[in-house]
């Protein structure tokens, strides 16, 4: 047995890991968990948006009474469909003149399909935890979540590349490169980002990357609610563009309706045509909107290479195919005071970022300085949203006079921050003023306050000591104020209340917008009671009496004796 415990104990040990393991196995061994849901989750996103497309083609293949190709024209269209979706220009080889025409104008609808889909994969790759479980496993790292989703949705819309490439409508690989892996790491970014409850730390890590002047001018007090009033005003000044891009687009199809109907109708003869050609309609209403806020600012956009459309002038346009979004461009010619009646849009998107941040300043009490900052910030960020959707709208439909379709993306944001700054910076300031100055002359017509305080340290004492001192006309009390609580001496009022203008803020702002609020009864005490009835000459007189007939014997002499009078009662 010893021979055996010495074997056993001269025995090598064996290595914790064997060195002849593949590489490959020992990262598949290591890896994340959480990795594999992450790349089907991926892939999962990608198979249903292509199953969306493919329906759809499918479906109108079937119903068409005369179609050109078989079943696998039909999903290579499906294929192109999906990655037109994702940005990516398609190349059409079936041309009249047999020259390959490019088509490069993206709907901005159909980029809402891919980019939901990514979103809601990147969410539930996650995997968070309920917070009312604790028991529940830790979620998925961000980083694995992240690279799972969008390795799994490029591996299927790789494929789908390569098999589209064999239709008539042919991706252009460049832009198969760029598109659909900017746009998948984009939305499961945020997806991820959503999932983890929106946190500020994965943005501050991008903040040493700016340059030390930008820094200082972006960055610094009050950073967060700066950059949040920038945000939602530019947010809300880009949905106006839209909105007013939208009823101008309504109100000339409206105006030009017989064209429309006709070309409608001039396009094709069956249902199954008008239904395609009505839903690519649909799918271009969100380009048309974006080409009608160009056109309310100013810049316009271009109907072929040379003609452009503007307020201004609209240039003879090139002979354009029947399409009835297309019957909504202005007549060629000067243009006539209702065509510059569209520059109502960018001062009614002035007018609301304006609005925002005033809202905002008045809140946070900010100085005229810093409030213009935020509207410099605020139409910078939209301008630059807007000349994003600008060259998403637009494009190249064909070649020679086609090659230049839609607004020019740098021209639109130019103009559009011009706008914003003309419109949004006086009229932040305005309504800055307004909260501040207006409220109190409000109130007080309204009655809600009797008087305008008037500085900072005498308001304050008014506020504080004034409810409490009594009129030189009112009768002095008999009683110890004491014994009155002092919620019933405090009489109900209105009072004003705001940032004095004595007070100052941290930026020099010496005065802020009042509101007229009703008192709430409370007690105050005071730091020196006032004088009272207690400090008079009969109240003194009345006390060293009562004190003395305290202090003498009983019986020694009687209230009424001559030897008493009434200049005995006064004490020393």
């Amino acid at each position: 047995m010893a021979v055996v415990i010495r074997m056993t104990a001269r025995r090598p040990s064996l290595p914790s890991r064997r060195p002849s393991s593949p590489p490959l196995l020992s990262r598949v061994r290591d890896r994340s968990p959480g990795l594999g849901a992450s790349l089907a989750a991926g892939a999962l996103a990608a198979g249903l948006g292509l199953g969306a497309f493919a329906v759809l083609t499918i479906a109108l293949w079937v119903s068409s009474p005369y179609p050109d190709s078989g079943p696998g024209g039909a999903l290579h269209v499906a294929g192109a469909l999906w990655l037109l979706a994702h940005g990516v220009e398609l190349v059409r080889t079936d041309t009249l003149s047999g020259v390959p025409a490019p088509v490069g104008v993206t709907p901005l609808l159909l980029i809402l399909v891919p980019a939901l889909l990514l979103h809601r994969a990147a969410r539930y790759a996650v995997d968070a935890p309920d917070v009312d479980d604790p028991d529940a496993p830790p979620p998925v790292r961000a980083r694995t979540a992240w690279a799972g989703v969008v390795a799994g949705y490029l591996g299927v819309g790789g494929c789908a590349a390569l098999y589209a490439s064999g239709g008539e409508l042919r991706p252009q690989w460049a832009w198969v490169a760029v598109s659909p892996p900017l746009l998948a790491a984009c939305a499961a970014g945020a997806g991820v980002w959503t999932a983890y409850g929106r946190p500020r730390e994965p943005l501050l890590r991008l903040v040493p990357v700016l340059p030390g002047a930008v820094r200082r001018r972006l960055l610094g007090r009050d950073t967060r609610a700066r950059w949040g009033t920038a945000l939602r005003a530019s947010l809300a000044g880009t949905a106006v563009f839209f909105g007013g891009g939208t009823l101008l687009l309504a109100v000339s199809l409206v105006v030009h309706g017989d064209t429309a109907r006709a070309s409608f109708l001039q396009l094709t003869e069956g249902w199954t045509g008008r239904c395609a050609v009505l839903f690519l309609c649909v799918a271009l209403i969100p380009n048309a909107a974006v080409w009608s806020a160009s056109y309310a600012v100013g810049p316009g956009f271009a109907l072929g290479a040379g003609h452009l459309v503007n307020p201004l002038a609209s240039h003879p346009a090139p002979l354009l195919p029947p399409f009835p979004l297309l019957a909504a461009v202005p007549e060629h010619g000067p243009g006539a005071p209702l065509n510059w009646a569209a520059g109502a849009v960018p001062v009614a998107a002035g007018a609301t970022m304006a609005w925002f941040v005033a809202a905002r300043a008045a809140e946070r009490r900010w100085s005229a300085e810093r409030t213009a900052g935020v509207v410099a910030l605020a139409a910078l960020l939209c301008a630059l949203l807007l000349a994003a959707l600008a060259e998403l709208a637009g494009g190249p439909l064909g070649v020679a006079a086609l090659t230049a379709f839609g607004p020019v993306w740098w021209q639109t944001g130019a103009a559009a921050g011009g706008w914003l700054l003309a419109v949004g910076l006086p009229g932040a300031l305005t309504l800055r003023a307004w909260r501040r100055e207006g409220a109190v002359s409000l109130a007080a017509w309204l009655g809600f306050a009797g008087r305008k305080p008037r500085d900072g340290q005498a308001a304050e004492e008014e506020q504080t000591h004034g409810s409490r001192t009594p009129s030189a006309s009112a009768p002095a009390p008999t009683s110890p104020p004491a014994s009155t609580p002092a919620s019933a001496a405090t009489p109900a009022s209105v009072i004003v209340v705001g940032l004095l203008p004595g007070q100052a803020d941290g930026d020099g702002d010496t005065s802020e917008r009042y509101e007229a609020l009703p008192a709430e009864p409370h007690e105050v005490l005071p730091v020196d009671p006032p004088p009272g009835p207690w400090e008079d000459e009969a109240a003194r007189k009345a006390r060293w009496t009562a004190l003395r007939k305290l202090s003498e014997p009983t019986g020694t002499s009687e209230p009424g004796e001559p030897g008493e009078s009434a200049e005995d009662t006064d004490g020393p």
